[in-house]
């Protein structure tokens, strides 16, 4: 009895130790991503993603990672191009760690939208439909996600501005999204939980 209990009490350590583990990193991924260092937050996520084989959050974070940033490689073509192929290698691992999971979703929609961000002639006919598509499956999946409701506003906002068509319903929908953030709590402390913020800035945009 004596060494069931050893061997019990050890068990549990190593769970608590792994614990800390991942938590310390993921911590210290959010700390390097906020202070304005996207490669080496990607990277430690990255690193996290290996051992944490089950759980699709580090994919996810370095997929998101990777997109966010590419907004800004726009005009470079093939550091956009190498970037985005990474993030959706990511985006991949995190979806086969959780389906039908309405943030990768959402994910996958910012994803194609960089591409046809970057080159609407090209990618604006192919993608526009995936896009949509995603969008209209999260949102019948998870109607009162934030995220969900903001970004598709945010892109129904920009495709009716391409097609000079009146952008109020949508940003009425952000609106939405911000009531929607005020009762969202993530399942998890490392759980999506972004987009307050964003949302905030449209609905000014939108007052202004």
């Amino acid at each position: 009895m004596y060494k069931i209990a050893i061997i019990i009490t050890l068990m549990f350590s190593q769970i608590l130790s792994a614990q800390s583990t991942y938590e310390t990193g993921m911590n210290k991924a959010f700390e390097l991503w906020k202070s304005g260092q996207p490669a080496e937050a990607s990277n430690l996520f990255e690193r996290i993603a290996t051992v944490e084989s089950d759980n699709w959050l580090p994919s996810y974070y370095v997929a998101q990672v990777l997109i966010l940033d590419s907004f800004t490689k726009l005009k470079d073509k093939q550091a956009l191009e190498a970037q985005l192929k990474k993030a959706q290698t990511f985006l991949d691992d995190a979806v086969s760690r959780s389906k039908d999971n309405p943030e990768n979703m959402v994910l996958q929609a910012m994803l194609y939208t960089a591409y046809v961000a970057s080159d609407g002639a090209n990618y604006g006919m192919s993608l526009s439909p995936k896009i949509n598509a995603l969008y209209a499956k999260a949102v019948q999946l998870a109607p009162n996600n934030p995220r969900v409701i903001l970004c598709k506003a945010e892109w129904d906002m920009g495709s009716a501005k391409y097609f000079g068509q009146d952008t109020k319903p949508f940003c009425e929908q952000i609106e939405k999204s911000l009531q929607l953030f005020a009762n969202f709590k993530p399942e998890t402390t490392f759980d999506p939980n972004w987009g307050k913020e964003h949302a905030e800035q449209l609905t000014a945009q939108c007052k202004a």
